[in-house]
């Protein structure tokens, strides 16, 4: 007897009641399992929408923030560049937002003051970190590309070393950028450019906001600077700096002491290390020394008071000197002097931006200089005391450094 699967339950149930009963009941069981989902999820949470993009930019670098904050009475934007935050609107969802016109490419810190509480943006993982604060990052790409953005060129690698620092008095740590092609076994000797963080940030700073690993890359690929080796140290000599906050600044004698033990440290423990562990050149026209406010001054001070070891001086909106009197932090600067460090300097670079607060004093600086007899390019660009400033100086900066005949564009 041949039957469909319903008909041989019923020819079953037609020889066997007590059959009947069971597979009757069954097949209840089966009719009343057919409507349920078996496709019902097992996630340990709700299976939620994804949150809307933060931030969002649009091609022309349009850019929109959300935070979602329903409870929150007032939340403003705080965007590295403008001098002023954006107050952001809440929608009837508690969603706050902003939308910020046509940036220029670049990257961005930025945070959300809520309530006059600084808050990060949660759905943007991307974080510069410092001393006193924490900002999101992102990104606003040029078209084409601009040279602090990531192309398809080889990479040089950025390596990190960790030492008790005796002068300091802290567990201390720098960084080390080796150009694409680089053999440590190699005879080559490679030029060498100690490059300086800011005050309240770390040796981390000029690679991961600053982008000068990936400006070097690109340039190296594109033939415009020389593969060099960077040193990135830790830039303080004194953590009363850190431990007394910006009220550190209107003390001159822990300024002085930071920046003595600063230089202590980076000739007696960070170079003979470095000399140690990579092929750097011991030749003077090998070596270069820039750094950025607190940096460029100590680049400033560390390098035209060894004129005999650094060849390539720079300073991006140095900071901590004032306006002088800069005879005493400069002992051998005079104009008997000056020919021969004139000689000696293939390049002394002092930039900062027309906005930044630190500008005067640097004008104030180079008119000193070049009262002794130095000839230091002078450099204005537009901008604050910011990354975008900072970037643009290093991206002009770099191919100057370790060229048989360097010029100094003081325009």
């Amino acid at each position: 007897m041949s039957c469909s699967f319903p008909t041989a339950l019923r020819c079953v149930c037609l020889r066997s009641p007590v059959v009947a009963i069971l597979i009757g009941f069954g097949a209840c069981a089966v009719t009343a399992q057919q409507p349920r989902n078996t496709a019902q999820s097992t996630a340990p949470v709700p299976l939620l929408p994804a949150p809307a993009a933060s931030p969002e930019v649009q091609p022309d670098g349009t850019t929109t923030f959300r935070l979602v904050m329903p409870d929150a009475t007032s939340v403003k934007l705080e965007l590295e560049g403008p001098a002023s935050p954006y107050p952001m609107t809440k929608d009837s969802q508690g969603v706050w937002t902003v939308t910020v016109p046509n940036l220029a490419p670049e990257y961005y810190s930025y945070s959300f003051n809520v309530d006059g509480t600084e808050v990060l943006d949660p759905h943007n993982v991307t974080i510069k970190t410092s001393f006193f604060s924490n900002q999101n990052v992102f990104l606003v790409p040029g078209k084409p590309p601009m040279p602090w953005e990531p192309e398809n060129v080889p990479h040089g690698v950025v390596h990190h070393h960790f030492y008790h620092s005796d002068i300091v008095g802290v567990d201390s740590q720098y960084y080390v950028y080796t150009p694409p092609g680089f053999d440590p076994k190699s005879s080559l000797k490679y030029p060498v450019l100690y490059l300086l963080h800011g005050y309240s940030d770390k040796p981390s700073a000029w690679t991961r906001m600053g982008k000068a690993n990936v400006m070097l890359d690109n340039l190296i690929a594109e033939g415009k600077a020389k593969p060099m080796i960077v040193v990135m140290p830790w830039g303080y000599g004194d953590m009363q700096m850190i431990a007394r906050g910006w009220a550190a600044w209107r003390d001159p004698q822990l300024i002085a002491s930071n920046f003595m033990k600063f230089s202590d440290a980076l000739f007696k423990e960070v170079m003979p290390r470095v000399q140690q562990e990579d092929p750097v050149s011991d030749k003077q026209e090998d070596h270069a020394i820039a750094g950025l406010s607190m940096g460029g001054a100590e680049s400033l001070l560390v390098g035209l008071n060894h004129p005999d070891y650094f060849a390539y001086v720079g300073g991006f909106s140095a900071g901590g000197l004032g306006d002088g009197p800069y005879a005493p932090v400069f002992p051998g600067i005079a104009p008997k002097t000056a020919a021969q460090m004139n000689n000696e300097l293939r390049v002394l670079w002092i930039a900062c931006g027309t906005e930044d607060g630190l500008f005067p004093p640097n004008q104030h600086l180079i008119a000193w200089l070049q009262q002794q007899g130095l000839r230091p390019a002078a450099i204005q660009t537009p901008g604050r005391h910011v990354w975008m400033v900072w970037r643009n100086n290093f991206s002009n900066f770099a191919p100057l450094l370790f060229q048989a005949q360097p010029k100094q564009d003081s325009q």
